[in-house]
């Protein structure tokens, strides 16, 4: 009786072998997707440390000696592009840190809010002496969460100008069609500037 059952595993292990050793011939003989190449130097720039899963409400950002708590972000969408807004408690207040990654390019801008400034978009203008030229404008979408004056979701316009001959910034966006615009002076700043402590994770 124990010979017969120890023929019967011997087969049934046979042929559990032979069932694996087609399957893996199959996959073999199977076309494989091709598979994708990966920018060596994705994250060479620091763009891994300012997405929207390190940065948000709740984040530290450290510029300069002085830290920032990041109350709420903005998630702007114009067709497949996308950037966003961190609103920023400390400092002068009314400032703000814009993250986009454009054509492989990370570009980081710090905001400060003008509400005193009565300019209107145009492409060229004017500020305290400076002139800046219009770069692009457009219409999207935009979600937000956190504390950040605006709904939670919309419509919103953008124009911005930048410098001419140098790296200070100027914007117009407005949210809604019957809204005024919101008028920000800005400036670039390098990924060194910064540093960032990580937003709690969302529970």
């Amino acid at each position: 009786m124990n010979i017969t059952w120890l023929i019967l595993a011997g087969v049934l292990a046979i042929i559990a072998v032979v069932f694996f050793y087609l399957s893996a011939q199959k996959k073999k003989s199977e076309p494989q997707p091709p598979r994708q190449r990966q920018d060596p130097l994705k994250f060479a720039d620091g763009s891994d440390t300012f997405n929207a899963r390190i940065l948000g409400p709740g984040a530290i950002i450290s510029r300069g000696g002085v830290d920032y708590v990041c109350r709420g972000a903005i998630q702007f969408r114009q067709g497949q592009y996308i950037w966003h807004e961190y609103l920023l408690d400390g400092g002068k207040g009314s400032e703000y840190l814009s993250v986009e990654y454009d054509e492989g390019q990370l570009n980081l801008g710090w905001w400060i809010t003008r509400p005193d400034l009565a300019q209107q978009p145009a492409h060229d203008v004017t500020v305290e002496g400076v002139r800046y030229r219009k770069t692009e404008s457009g219409v999207g979408t935009f979600t937000s969460e956190g504390t950040t004056g605006v709904a939670d979701q919309g419509e919103f316009e953008y124009w911005d100008l930048a410098e001419v001959g140098g790296n200070r910034l100027l914007s117009f966006e407005r949210y809604g069609k019957d809204s005024p615009f919101e008028v920000s002076l800005g400036w670039t700043v390098l990924p060194g500037e910064l540093t960032v402590y990580p937003a709690p994770e969302a529970s």
